[in-house]
């Protein structure tokens, strides 16, 4: 008889879960796989870990300290040794086959990371996640939310949601797991981009089904983080042509955008965000050439993968946004030619 693929799970805790334990039982209720859990407390309430099971295969890693999902995700995966690893986020319950239907996309030749078909907790029937896409200016956001899903075979998407991705063991040291300096928010985006660009296909398997205790707040921190950490992955990612081309496009949507910040009031993390950049250029510098040099396919293939769209259900003012698309797609089609 064959032996299961070995899958490793990280999950991380932070201040209130109250659905960590569910979480934790149905990641250790997985069938057609030999599952490892490390569950990473990032500070999590004593009663929330209190509610988890003993089991032999879940370890517990304190750090000491909030290592945000970036730091806590590469401690996690640094104590396992399997064929496989996960990030399941904590407030993610998964079917009993969704680690096995993972393993199987994954472990397809040209195939980096894969992603659960996340669905809402409530209604169960509707899209959470079914792919993240990528803006041309790297804004990024949770695709076809509150739709109905209809599909079953496994399809490409931009980049994967890390709420419940997958990859092999051998892919993540590959490409070195999460740059820490994000902190959290886009690290999955960024992850998932430069498998494009080492040209290995990102997909969502719609059938292996986690569902998603989803909660979108709008607080200064996040949106600081989120900003912040798009600049970081544009500055980073995105070839010195490419820079060029949409130099117009980048300009313009920092103006806008600081705007929005300022009227929404978070225009002070909006400035931050520019202040941090400044301050470690150094890693910005490194890790820009680390990425240039890892990249293996061209252009004109893995930015095909952006979209000029931006998706008025969620990046807001809805009537700006469809305004804004018009003129993204006009310079996309001309500026796509010249990469």
């Amino acid at each position: 008889m064959t032996a299961p693929p070995t899958v490793g799970v990280v999950v991380l805790a932070w201040q209130a879960e109250p659905y960590l334990a569910d979480c934790v039982d149905s990641v250790l209720g997985s069938t057609g796989v030999d599952v490892r859990l490390v569950l990473v407390d990032n500070g999590c309430r004593p009663e929330d870990l209190a509610a988890i099971r003993s089991d032999e295969r879940l370890r517990l890693l304190r750090p000491g300290r909030n290592t945000g999902f970036a730091g806590g995700c590469n401690l996690g995966v640094a104590e396992l040794d399997t064929d496989y690893v996960a990030l399941v986020n904590s407030d993610c319950v998964l079917r009993p086959d969704t680690l096995a239907q993972l393993v199987t996309e994954a472990a397809r030749p040209g195939v980096g990371p894969v992603m659960a078909g996340l669905r809402l907790a409530e209604p169960p029937h509707l899209v959470n996640s079914a792919g993240n896409p990528v803006h041309l200016v790297g804004l990024s956001w949770a695709g076809e939310m509150n739709s109905a899903e209809t599909r079953t075979a496994p399809y490409d998407v931009t980049g994967a949601s890390g709420a419940c991705t997958l990859l092999r063991r051998s892919v993540w040291t590959d490409l070195g797991g999460f740059d820490e300096e994000y902190f959290a928010y886009l690290e999955d985006t960024e992850l998932s981009l430069r498998a494009w660009r080492r040209g290995l296909a990102v997909r969502c398997v719609p059938a292996a089904i986690a569902l998603h205790h989803y909660e979108f707040s709008r607080n200064a921190h996040k949106m600081y983080l989120l900003e912040r950490n798009r600049l970081l992955m544009v500055a980073t990612l995105w070839s010195s042509r490419a820079l060029l081309l949409l130099a117009p496009l980048l300009v313009t949507t920092e103006v806008l955008l600081a705007a929005y910040a300022l009227s929404a009031g978070w225009g002070r993390q909006k400035a931050r965000g520019w202040a941090w950049m400044w301050r470690h250029r150094d890693h910005v510098t490194r890790r820009r050439r680390a990425l240039q040099a890892e990249q293996s396919a061209p252009d004109a293939m893995w930015m095909g993968r952006l979209t000029p769209a931006l998706d008025p259900q969620v990046i807001g003012p809805a009537p700006l946004t469809r305004i804004a698309n018009v003129f993204f797609r006009a310079y996309w089609a001309v500026v796509r030619r010249l990469l």
